[in-house]
């Protein structure tokens, strides 16, 4: 699963904006959409889904669904946490497991699916990249367990920590891979600008 906004200028990478302006940060956060979809399609996945918020009528998301060849769907609830609980519920009764990225960790490689898709074969429960703000970029889990996406500070620094108390609480066996660095703030964007990921947004490496 690949979760994204609707790239609209002024509600996508809005922390952005003063560098990059509106319609730059909708821009920016189109492609790495692509490179998310061409991330997750790299690993062919049995079945690839584009879930989206707001809506599924953005020509972008569309079109980008069909390029990748991903069934589109709406992130449903009153927040992120919600949102995903709603997802890997609906796609855990038709997978074994279920992998889900976000678009803000370009650094997110085809290895890195491969071995956290590894890594819940071998037994474990849920999967993780944590990531360096204090929130993760990856989510896999073999199980719906809304309870871990439940009462956590979205957002926050404290996302992965919080996740790990849930873990905890709920009785699951977990792993987590290593710890990326994803795109929110104008000193993430100079860093993925000195990268050379912003060169061939499109392709993992």
């Amino acid at each position: 699963m690949v979760f994204a906004r609707a790239p609209i200028p002024g509600a996508a990478k809005t922390r952005l904006i003063p560098l990059l302006g509106a319609e730059g940060a909708a821009a920016l956060h189109s492609r790495l959409i692509t490179r998310a979809l061409t991330t997750a399609r790299t690993t062919m996945p049995a079945s690839l889904a584009l879930w989206c918020t707001p809506d599924t009528t953005h020509p972008f998301l569309q079109s980008a669904a069909q390029q990748y060849a991903a069934v589109l769907q709406m992130q449903s609830g009153s927040d992120l946490g919600m949102r995903m609980g709603h997802a890997f519920a609906f796609t855990l009764q038709h997978a074994d497991h279920v992998i889900c990225i976000g678009a803000d960790c370009p650094a997110l490689t085809t290895q890195h699916l491969n071995d956290a898709a590894a890594t819940l074969r071998a037994g474990n429960d849920a999967v993780f990249v944590p990531a360096e703000d204090g929130g993760y970029a990856l989510v896999g889990l073999t199980r719906a367990t809304p309870r871990l996406f439940a009462d956590i500070t979205w957002g926050s620094a404290n996302v992965m920590a919080q996740t790990r108390e849930r873990l905890l609480e709920c009785s699951l066996r977990w792993h987590e891979l290593e710890t990326q660095w994803d795109i929110d703030r104008p000193e993430d964007y100079l860093r993925l600008q000195q990268s050379g990921l912003l060169n061939d947004a499109t392709s993992p490496v």
